[in-house]
């Protein structure tokens, strides 16, 4: 049996490498990007160990080189990576039909994904466009914002108690772990319409974080696909047991959802969520079917997965931003107090329109610190020619967000953190990027973040909320450390401990 693999295993690899050499003489003609060489097959090896995110320096160095846009091999598949922000509009917004697509999922993803049956993996086409448009007009359409508004404040009360109870003790704050548990009650309740019982909201998330921390290590399983289940079987095992795990919690909450819908008669007390909307969906170019368990739990999973991480994330770096820099701090109290009565108990969100120093601190920490160095990979639809070179259709885009952020020919002293560039006759930034890409945390073109105005309206509300409730300070002696670390998004190396105390007015 053994002897029978390993015959196997050489004759795949035989004939991958003669494969592999025919494709490369045959592209070569074409003019792809430039990049460094790769060995057949394997191309960088480096990619087995080190997520996209932990490439960055390694992509800088290559730049210098080979120039914004360039070419590497990553076991099978071929990536180019685009870093100048002219070339991002040219293909996100000119060419965004073409750029639109999405790479095929991998073995485990397709696991994760219901076979790429969710917005942010689903191929450019008419699931991707019926998906997206269920989340805009059902969900995040202002009017559905609206109703939420006492879920916003019944999660920032809730964060402000356990904010409270650290600083009693007397030790630092530690921020992040308090950010991610409030924003992800609030994408709970708006998933389900309703407050669900601690533990259960304790047991979701603990299955959300192994399974957060295990995609890095699904890279694994792009190379040699058909025998990586072997090769990694214990990997294999432990996405499939996540799985297993997130519909055994997630299954009951939607069939009582279900059921809720169907025996409910008081519409007054019925708030409309995001499972609802699920539950009526129907797949026209599917024969009009519904949606099965499966495919809700992964819809439910990326709608919580990706409005939690990103945008607490973006939270701690703001907040980092502004312990750091007590005169900033200070001119957004300044600015509230103008704006509101001194005597508030809290920052409405009718009062926010009237803040631009707070919507530019929140600008400029996603300029400096965006919570994703990296747009989600892009594919072309066919084969395409962007500043005389060739994408070939398979090939994998991935656009550099930071370093558009932080391009020096765009943005002065781009690595110090200056709200005022946005304020007050500073630079004037459209952050869909449509008319001109400076900077792009929610990516650009059609592909753009469906929840950038509920991102938006959170990390302004609980930015201008935290400020006012209390007086954030460092911890006597240290320094704020903005280093950063890869995770699911590019978090603190050392996350946020401050000393907090309430405001007295």
């Amino acid at each position: 049996m053994e002897m029978w693999f390993l015959i196997y295993i050489s004759l795949s690899l035989c004939t991958a490498v003669a494969l592999k050499l025919l494709f490369t003489t045959a592209i070569k003609s074409r003019k792809l990007p430039p990049g460094p060489p790769a060995l057949p097959i394997l191309g960088n090896p480096l990619w087995l160990t080190k997520s996209l995110l932990d490439l960055e320096p390694l992509l800088r160095q290559l730049r210098a080189g080979y120039g914004p846009i360039l070419t590497l091999r990553i076991g099978p598949r071929t990536l180019i990576f685009i870093s100048d922000r002219s070339l991002a509009h040219k293909a996100l917004i000119q060419k965004g039909s073409v750029f639109s697509d999405r790479p095929p999922a991998t073995i485990a993803g397709r696991i994760l994904t219901s076979n790429q049956h969710n917005i942010n993996s689903a191929g450019y086409g008419p699931l991707w466009r019926l998906l997206r448009r269920n989340l805009m007009s059902e969900i995040l359409h202002p009017t559905r914002i609206k109703i939420y508004s006492q879920a916003r404040k019944w999660v920032f009360q809730n964060l402000t108690t356990e904010l409270v109870g650290q600083a009693a003790s007397g030790d630092p704050v530690l921020v992040m772990q308090c950010l991610q548990h409030a924003m992800f009650c609030l994408l709970l309740f708006m998933c389900f319409g309703q407050r669900l019982d601690e533990r259960v909201v304790k047991e979701i998330q603990n299955i959300h974080r192994r399974l957060i921390r295990s995609f890095a290590g699904l890279n694994v399983f792009s190379f040699l696909p058909r025998i990586g289940r072997i090769i990694f079987r214990k990997r294999w095992n432990g996405v499939l047991q996540m799985r297993r795990e997130l519909e055994d919690v997630l299954t009951p909450l939607i069939r009582a959802r279900r059921d809720q819908n169907q025996s409910s008669s008081d519409e007054d007390s019925f708030l409309f969520s995001y499972v609802d909307s699920l539950l009526a969906l129907e797949l026209q170019e599917e024969g009009g079917r519904k949606l099965t368990e499966g495919e809700m739990i992964t819809l439910c999973s990326e709608f919580l997965n990706a409005g939690t991480d990103t945008t607490s994330t973006s939270l701690q770096w703001i907040m980092a931003n502004l312990v750091k820099h007590q005169d900033v701090q200070q001119k957004l109290v300044e600015e509230m107090e103008r704006v509101m009565e001194k005597e508030a108990e809290e920052v409405r969100e009718e009062d926010l329109n009237g803040m631009l120093y707070l919507k530019a601190v929140i600008m400029e920490g996603l300029r400096r610190h965006p919570p994703g160095h990296f747009v989600l990979p892009h594919a072309v639809s066919e084969e395409v020619n962007l500043e005389g070179y060739v994408i070939p259709k398979g090939a994998v885009i991935n656009f550099t967000v930071a370093e558009m952020g932080w391009d020096e020919k765009v943005w002065e002293e781009p690595m110090a953190f200056r709200p005022e560039r946005f304020f007050d006759g500073g630079e004037v930034v459209d952050i869909t990027g449509s008319r001109e890409i400076k900077m792009m945390p929610f990516g650009a073109g059609r592909r753009i973040c469906p929840g950038l105005n509920l991102a938006m309206l959170h990390l302004e509300y609980f930015v201008a909320n935290l400020v006012w409730e209390f007086e954030w300070k460092p911890v006597d002696g240290k320094e704020i450390d903005l280093s950063e670390k890869s995770e699911f998004t590019v978090v603190m190396k050392e996350p946020l401990k401050a000393k907090i105390t309430r405001r007295t007015r």
